[in-house]
């Protein structure tokens, strides 16, 4: 008996995100953080230089395409956990910030070996190249004006 593999779709494609998202939430909630305060964070962490709020709104907004209203929110909830700090203009993630990012990493790194492992090479840069794909289009479609 032959089956066939399912044709890549915008529902495989949701199925895929919520299942992987669902598996780092778990691992966020233990740390206390949100996914929108796990991806803010991160933005200011791996930032080659301190970077101002409207800065890191904007990186984070073009990832996750939230209301900039809420991405400051997040931001300023970072501060109050101590997780970021002013300085001047500038937000700078904190020892804790750095440290909550690093032990984040550290325990999902074996959970994603264990999701992407084995997955050959020709299907991951398959898969890289319709995601691009999809993404440049789907940001191609939230910068046009509305209907």
């Amino acid at each position: 008996m032959t089956t066939t593999a399912p044709t890549a779709d915008a529902r495989a494609l949701g199925l895929a995100h919520y299942a992987a998202r669902g598996v780092l939430e778990r691992v966020l909630a233990r740390h206390g953080t949100t996914f929108q305060q796990q991806i803010a964070l991160r933005a200011a962490v791996t930032a080659d230089a301190p970077q101002t709020t409207g800065d890191l709104v904007t990186q984070v907004r073009g990832s996750l395409k939230a209301d900039p209203a809420d991405i400051r929110a997040t931001f300023d909830e970072l501060l109050a956990k101590q997780l970021l700090v002013a300085d001047g203009a500038h937000l700078r993630p904190t020892d804790a910030g750095r440290e909550l990012i690093a032990a984040i990493g550290a325990e999902t790194a074996p959970i994603t070996a264990r999701i992407w492992g084995g997955i050959p090479a020709e299907d991951l840069a398959a898969a890289g190249r319709v995601l691009a794909l999809v993404a440049e289009r789907a940001n191609a479609e939230l910068a046009a004006p509305a209907a």
